[in-house]
This record gives structure tokens, sequence and C-alpha cells, in this order.
């Protein structure tokens, strides 16, 4: 692999390895021999732990890995990075992925860093959410860039979803803070808090969440503790699946969680959260938003987040349910006899996802139990 215009990957202080572009633009990453010697795959489908050349196909990534895509930033993040690029003279559109994923540096969502690091950041240690909401609106209601984009750039270059964010140090936390976009009702924060917490009473795992000035949600970052930062990867980039339309089915994702979590407790778990998804008709559950982590060398399901009601695609579901875009509760049921959820335990977790909607009168879809 030539040395000109490589891109190094780091996981924390180890050199996991390095990318490059063939001639018609396709990633090509090897794995560093040190972190081969004891490293883990940071995605066992699509670049498996092995000492020779990987190249990526062009599709569903423009000639990128899955892995590295999920470091790049998508909607609400994209428009600022080019607005911002613009601003400095530079056209964005003949970045390469390389210089994409340089400009991601070290603060990308997950634990993987890219050097050449030409990263920047924000470093107020509280940023002020009403001015920042305020900017976002400006920037999504009007094709000029203006200052505003500079500094929306620095919190929140990075970020992923189509909502606008930006990443805030609040007590020595990390969170993710949205706001609202253009075609959201004006209490969008309020309503996707209420849902975190109905989530939580449901059983699903969450991060913990909070209501900034009663108005902005926020989310702790589950990606980022103490002791550091966490190799995520979302089912979009562990399966290389077109998360921007209907690409998988949740017999997918359960058979994913087994596979990589070894866990059936996980299974459960996934299987709860799908059940929720129905039950709030939270539709647009496509493969960006469900995620599986790297913790001390085993894959654990990531816990969960972007749980509102939602259109999704058409209307219906994004991720589908025994292929259906509109289930009935005969396709969960069936669903989870495939992966192995016997009878009486998928009833449960159904039962009491259904019993908790219902006693907060959030109920959106009726499963005629």
């Amino acid at each position: 692999m030539n040395n000109k215009s490589v891109v190094e990957v780091y996981l924390g202080e180890n050199r996991v390895g390095r990318i490059a572009l063939t001639s018609d633009g396709l990633c090509a990453f090897e794995y560093d021999g040190e972190y081969l010697k004891t490293g883990v795959s940071i995605s066992p489908f699509f670049m498996p732990l092995k000492s020779e050349l990987i190249i990526a196909k062009r599709d569903p990534f423009s000639g990128g890995f899955g892995a590295f895509d999920d470091s790049l930033p998508d909607g609400w993040g994209n428009l600022l990075l080019d607005r911002f690029l613009q601003e400095k003279g530079i056209d964005p559109y003949r970045l390469t992925i390389l210089e994409r994923l340089s400009l991601i540096g070290s603060i990308g969502r997950g634990a993987l860093e890219y050097r050449p690091d030409k990263s920047i950041v924000a470093n107020d240690e509280f940023l002020n959410f009403d001015k920042l909401a305020a900017e976002a609106e400006k920037i999504l209601s009007s094709k000029e860039a203006d200052g505003s984009v500079d500094m929306l750039y620095k919190c929140g270059g990075s970020s992923g979803g189509a909502r606008p964010k930006a990443f805030a140090k609040v007590d020595n936390r990390e969170w993710l803070v949205k706001f609202k976009a253009t075609s959201d009702p004006q209490n969008v924060g309020e309503i996707e808090y209420n849902y975190s917490l109905l989530a939580k009473e449901c059983g699903i795992r969450m991060p913990e969440t909070r209501l900034f000035d009663g108005k902005y949600f926020g989310v702790e970052r589950f990606d980022r503790t103490p002791e550091g930062k966490i190799h995520t990867i979302s089912a979009a980039g562990l399966l290389h699946a077109n998360y921007r339309i209907p690409s998988l089915d949740y017999s997918i994702l359960l058979k994913v969680c087994l596979n990589l979590t070894k866990d059936m407790e996980q299974v459960y778990d996934m299987f709860r959260l799908m059940v929720f998804n129905v039950a709030i008709t939270n539709r647009d559950d496509h493969a960006k938003n469900f995620s599986f982590q790297l913790i001390d060398g085993n894959w654990k399901l990531s816990p969960a987040y972007d749980l509102l009601p939602s259109s999704g695609f058409n209307g219906y579901h994004t991720t589908t349910i025994n292929s259906k875009g509109e289930p009935v509760l005969a396709d969960i049921m069936t669903l989870a006899a495939e992966v192995g959820i016997i009878k009486p335990k998928a009833t449960q977790i159904i039962e009491e996802v259904i019993d908790k909607c219902r006693a907060r009168k959030m109920l959106k879809y009726r499963l005629n139990l």
C-alpha cells in the first residue's frame, strides 16, 4: 500500500490499520501487524481480522467501509461540514473519503480515530442552547452560509441524523443535545424526553436523558465513558445496509445480535425494543438506529436511542417485521419463534410493553393481545 494519501486508523492508543484509495476510488484497508496479534475485528462481517488487503465495494457507502462511514456525519452534520468548507473556499464535493475522515479525526462517534487529524472542536464547557437553536433554524431556512456555520460546525459537525444537534459537556459529562427541525412540532424535545422515560419504564436499556432548559432533549453519550471511548458500530455499518431505504428485517437484527453477543438476554432486549417501536409507531427504525459496542473484547447491544413516534418510509416501518411494514401480532410471534424466543417469554415482553404504554396513554398501535 503506497504511503501517499494514506489515513491511519486508531482505537485508543492502538493503531488498527490504514486506509488508502484504489485507482477507481474504492477504500483499501489493511490491519496493522501488531494489532493483528492481540486486536479484535472492528467490523466482523466485512473487515475480518486477517493479514491481507480488504477492498470495499462501491455500494452502499460510495466505496467506503461501513465502520468508517459511521464516523462520518450525515444529514445535519453533512450540511454543516459542506457549508463550513465553502466558507473556507473549499469545494466539499471534491473531497475524497480519506480527506473527510481526516476532518473527523478524533471527534467522530464511537472510538475510531483517523490520522492525520484535522478535526476542530468547540472549547465551551457549557453551550448556550437557545443561541445554537436559533442559529440552527437560520441554517435550515436559508441557503446562504453566514458566521453561525463556524460555531455550529465546531459544536456538532461530526453528528449523524437529520435533526440539528450539538455535542456539549455538562457537569463533566458528555451529551448530545437536539434542536427542532423545520418539520418538527415546537415541543419535539419534550416529546422525545417523555418517550425516553417511557422506554425505561418498559425495561429498555437507555442512556441518561435530560430536558435542557425545559425544551431541548439531551442524551448522555454512550460511546464516551470516564475510562475512554467505546467502539460503536451501527447495524448499517456492521451489515453494509443502506439506511436510507428499507434494507433490513428485525429477524436479521435479532440473529446478528445473537451471533455477535452470544447472549440470549440481549436478544430479548432487541426484541423488546422492536415491540416498543411497534407500540409507539416509531417507524423511522432504519439501520443506523441500532448499534453494537465492543466492550472488553466482547460485542454487546448498545443502549437504545432515537425513540419517538415517526412516519418512517412511506408510513411503514423502515425495518420490517416478518417482511411486513405494518405488522400484526402474528408477525411478531412468528419472528420470535424464528430466533428461538419461546412463546411465554415473547408474550411476557409484549404484555409488559403494551401495559406500560397504555398506562401512560402513549400506546399508538394496537397489537390485539
